[in-house]
């Protein structure tokens, strides 16, 4: 390690908190913008819809792979600085699906907006640097519950801006928005003075980026080409090699950009696991649940729903996601966070039963996912606490990237796996049958038990080792003068 200086302790600190909450919740928002027109994409842009997909694909394809590159980038140069890269790039990316007409301009600008996603970590780690130990889990919980909030809140601003203004309005909306942030960041987030030793691994990010690429066009695209297609094939265990090659090739290096010694610690190992799963629980109803509100009446199960309602009706999950924040800070300071993840995969688990049991009117979707938002606000904000106790603290940036991928594989498989299912139902039908529901939700159920059983893997830290998750955490406080009383 080598550091200049002791990371400065901010003395107020909401405005930080603050600024780094809303920039995590209009990373999430990203994935929403293009939802409402998605279905008028192949008009609007004169091209095929298997083309078309890609423009949110392509999203989901970066977020990914930026989320650990970012985290190492940010430990070596600092996050602040790669904090502001990012949201450059969001507004380059917003400009040019802004002046897009044709297909192509729009996936290059997509592709810079799923970059975005690379602040999460980041801003979880910026809170551990600078903030006061007993701030820093309420802190925490409140940016993890921020990426819900910005996706549930998302997707009914963005079909209201697509149904009252032309679809480009919307791009430029998040370049005003990732214009504001970039001020507030420069402003406000302190600069850095602590950073990893060594160089970054350019190849290791190479081959990261190829081999995560090729492992999730193959998730992303199975139901479009086929899972025993040549082209879902290869591009899956071409990935697969690749990726065991770059592990090797890891492991032999000083500075990776993943340490996947590090990873391989029983605790961030477990963890990890853990956010797979629960990440795959956690997006199974984003997809089961728009699709069983939107479906006509007509077919039996659907409740047809418009656009701008189904948001509506799932909004509520976002703004429990972030009201969960003080209980998960709660929870984490009384309990641990192990005990916290295992609350979390109950509530989940209960609100899959109860869609299992009841789920033909909306109140029941209502209830069912507003319950899955409280999981995974607790959850969500268990995670980094339990990764940051198991690294130190120039290895948090990359540790907390690599947790933020594993929820991303996880929600990735959870698109494709509901999508396969519903698909396979509505098979020979004119939409998903009542049983690909229910096997969905039986699915996401198990998944979701998987979790609390992995979770309870997780090793409890030793004292020596507890050099962060010990320590006492509370609310971020909201009081700009609370902290010199």
């Amino acid at each position: 390690m080598r550091t200049t200086a002791p990371s400065a302790i901010v003395t107020r600190s909401w405005p930080l908190v603050a600024v780094l909450a809303v920039t995590g919740a209009c990373a999430s928002f990203m994935f929403t913008l293009v939802v409402p027109i998605q279905a008028q994409l192949p008009e609007l842009l004169n091209a095929p819809r298997e083309a078309t997909a890609w423009v949110v694909t392509i999203t989901l394809l970066t977020s990914a792979v930026v989320t650990p590159i970012s985290g190492r980038l940010g430990d070596l140069f600092g996050k602040r600085k790669i904090i502001l890269a990012l949201l450059l790039a969001l507004i380059i990316g917003n400009i040019l699906a802004a002046a897009s007409t044709d297909l192509t301009l729009l996936l290059v600008g997509r592709a810079l907006q799923g970059l975005m996603a690379g602040v999460i970590p980041l801003g979880i780690a910026v809170l551990r640097d600078h903030l006061p130990a007993k701030r820093v889990g309420g802190a925490v919980a409140l940016i993890s519950g921020s990426f819900g909030f910005g996706a549930a809140l998302g997707l009914p601003i963005s079909a209201t801006i697509a149904q009252t203004l032309d679809w480009h309005a919307l791009f430029w909306t998040a370049s005003v928005l990732g214009l504001a942030l970039l001020i507030l960041v420069a402003l406000i987030v302190p600069k850095d003075t602590e950073f990893a030793a060594g160089s970054f691994d350019y190849i290791g990010a190479a081959g990261l980026s190829v081999g995560l690429s090729g492992v999730l066009v193959a998730v992303a695209q199975g139901n479009v080409w086929g899972w025993t297609s040549p082209a879902t094939l290869l591009m899956g265990s071409g990935g697969i090699v690749l990726l065991i090659v770059w592990g090797i090739f890891e492991l032999r290096l000083k500075n990776p950009v993943v340490d996947l010694r590090v990873a391989a610690r029983p605790a961030v190992l477990m963890t990890n696991l853990a956010s797979v799963v629960l990440g795959f629980a956690f997006f199974s109803s984003q997809i089961l649940f728009p699709q069983l509100l939107q479906l006509p009446t007509d077919t039996g199960i659907g409740l047809g729903q418009s656009l701008i309602s189904i948001g509506l009706i799932l909004a509520p999950a976002g703004l429990v996601q972030v009201a969960m924040a003080p209980v998960a800070a709660r929870l984490n300071r009384n309990v641990g966070g192990r005990a916290t993840m295992v609350v979390s995969a109950i509530i989940i688990a209960f609100a899959y039963a109860l869609a299992l049991l009841a789920s033909s009117e909306i109140w029941h979707i209502l209830v069912a996912n507003a319950l899955i938002g409280a999981g995974i606000g607790i959850g969500y904000a268990s995670m980094p606490l339990l990764i940051m106790g198991a690294v130190e603290p120039t290895e948090t940036g990359a540790a907390n990237g690599l947790n933020s991928l594993m929820r991303s594989l996880g929600t990735s498989s959870a698109a494709a796996v509901m999508g396969a299912i519903l698909a396979a139902s509505g098979a020979g039908h004119s939409a998903p049958t009542a049983a690909g529901f229910q096997l969905g939700y039986t699915i996401a159920l198990g998944a979701t038990l998987l979790a609390g059983a992995l979770t309870l893997c997780i090793p409890r830290p030793r004292p020596e080792e507890a050099h962060f998750v010990s320590l006492p955490v509370d609310v971020p406080e909201l009081d700009p003068d609370a902290s010199q009383r």
